[in-house]
């Protein structure tokens, strides 16, 4: 049962909504100024699609917009890929047949994760933390075709807080409407729960509506949060470890209690503001040099109409009247004199403007990554380059990766292998499986870049040996040519199938040490039987 009652609910979200208030209005103006429409909702502004048209045509440079599209896309492909397994489960000292379960296991996960819904709103999700620095990302099992489904639920109507103030965030609520009639068909109406001694259901007014007035909207607020007394298999959903409480607002009025046996709602940060679980994303540094960038292109049209119509002065000669006279093709101005009438120099300078332009777009690049996250052009790059640029990359990426990871997959894939276990949709584990926590180690293009110093160190390691090998060859001695070989198979994110294990190469080798034996002893054999033919051959001449 709920340990909280609507009107606690109620007032747990007004409070809520005061603490989130003095920041939306710079999250409002991170999303104005790269995608408006995704800032609908921030500061009661309620963005519909000519809205945001009219906001769209009041961006005179699109490169903050391009830049963000290009830091999300890299972080999609670095953390995410859609065409490479990016994590393992691990449990640490496995046997053969736990590792076979886990590495299928993991492959089976990866294939659902993806063939659901998750690339399209991940993508959506990571603009957003690009530009309001988090995202609230819902993960739910399918109802109608089994499998996952997720749900990129729009930041103005989440508000977030957190019961432990060193972890992250664990209490979510949601506002959102619903019309009366659609309503009435999820929630139902008052539904007599016997054990609970309570009723669920939409209220008798909202019922109503539903008949009188179908297309009404109703607000409602979803509260998840841990629950203090919840246990890991109950027997009702309305026990599990972590709450789920719909209520309608107007009537103040539980209409679905339930749980969760894990977090739904994936909140990560890019960075948090001081004494504040919510936090800020990039497009906040570069926020300044947006501004300016858009001011400056708006007078550099302005300069650009003076420009190309022309700037005249007229002298007012009696004949000529400036007031009423009008410039433009074919047309005869009737005047005093020729001088009554010269165009005037504007003294705007263009190659200042560009010259600014340059540098405010290449400044709003660098902030946010593009410069350098984006595929270079020209001829094709040495490995030296390459490497080069993938540890740039590295160190550019590397520290946002570490929060992500720990806010965003790790959640996420808890979450994913929670409902897929419980769905069955993993091949039986191994008993000696029962009860061992498993960890994830992840095998994405971002994660292995932060071995390539491993890859690296190894590779001058063995140049070094080789050329000192040359004058001394004991120094061979001091390698371990196995271990380097797991090490870089593991930082290149080798699948494991293709190393063998350390007891099937001892195995080989034996056998290849017996089968040299073997063809030894047949050498040396049949150079015997040479010699004696040999021998045999000397004395038949011999004895003529």
């Amino acid at each position: 049962m709920t340990d909280k009652t609507p009107e606690k609910i109620i007032k747990r979200l007004a409070a809520l909504k005061s603490l989130r208030r003095p920041h939306e209005e710079v999250w409002r103006e991170c999303f104005d100024h790269t995608y408006p429409l995704r800032g609908s909702g921030f500061s009661s502004d309620v963005i519909d699609a000519q809205q945001g048209q009219v906001k769209r045509a009041n961006l005179l440079d699109s490169t903050a917009t391009d830049a963000v599209r290009i830091l999300a896309s890299a972080i999609m492909s670095g953390l995410t890929p859609a065409n490479s397994r990016w994590f393992q489960l691990d449990t640490g000292n496995e046997s053969e047949d736990e590792r076979r379960w886990l590495d299928d296991s993991a492959q089976v996960l990866w294939e659902n994760i993806h063939m659901a819904n998750f690339d399209a709103s991940a993508f959506e999700a990571v603009v957003d933390v690009a530009c309001a620095g988090w995202f609230a990302l819902y993960i739910e099992e399918d109802p109608d075709e089994g499998g996952l489904r997720f749900h990129q639920w729009p930041l103005s109507s989440v508000y977030v807080s957190t019961t432990d103030p060193c972890g992250g965030v664990d209490t979510i609520y949601r506002c959102f409407n619903l019309t009366a009639e659609q309503a009435v068909a999820d929630f139902g109406e008052d539904e007599v729960v016997i054990k609970a001694g309570k009723k669920f259901g939409v209220s008798d007014k909202t019922a109503k509506l539903a008949k009188e007035k179908p297309d009404e909207n109703i607000e409602f607020v979803h509260a998840i949060y841990p629950r203090k007394s919840g246990v890991d298999n109950p027997r009702m959903a309305r026990n599990l470890p972590v709450a789920s409480v719909h209520v309608e607002v107007k009537e103040k009025r539980i209409v679905r209690e339930s749980g969760y046996h894990e977090m739904p709602v994936i909140v990560p940060r890019w960075m948090l503001i001081p004494d504040s679980v919510y936090g800020v994303g990039p497009v906040f540094d570069a926020l300044p040099d947006i501004k300016m960038l858009n001011e400056l292109k708006r007078m550099e049209l302005a300069a650009a109409d003076l420009a190309i119509a022309g700037m005249w002065i007229a002298e007012d000669d009696g004949v000529l009247n400036p007031r009423t006279v009008k410039v433009g093709p074919r047309k005869i101005i009737v005047a005093n004199s020729v001088d009554s009438m010269k165009p005037l120099q504007t003294g705007s300078s263009f190659q200042v403007s560009e010259t600014l332009t340059d540098q405010l777009q290449r400044a709003i690049r660098k902030i946010l990554m593009a410069d350098q996250l984006q595929p270079q052009d020209g001829p094709a790059m040495t490995a030296t380059e390459v490497h080069v640029r993938v540890n740039l990359i590295r160190q550019l990426l590397g520290p946002i990766y570490g929060r992500l990871q720990a806010e965003y997959l790790q959640p996420l894939i808890e979450r994913c292998f929670g409902l897929a276990f419980r769905a069955g949709v993993f091949a039986p584990p191994p008993d000696s499986l029962a009860g061992r926590d498993f960890s994830v180690r992840y095998i994405s293009p971002l994660a292995r870049a932060q071995k390539l110093e491993d890859v690296t160190a190894i590779e001058r390691l063995h140049v070094n040996i080789a050329n000192i090998a040359q004058v001394k060859p004991e120094v061979l001695d001091l390698i371990d040519e196995d271990s380097s070989v797991r090490v870089l198979s593991d930082a290149l994110g080798v699948p494991p199938k293709i190393v063998r294990k350390a007891d099937d190469v001892e195995q080989l080798r034996q056998e290849r040490a017996q089968k040299q034996q073997a063809a030894q002893k047949q050498a040396q054999m049949t150079q015997m039987q040479q010699v004696a033919g040999e021998e045999m051959m000397k004395k038949a001449v011999a004895n003529g």
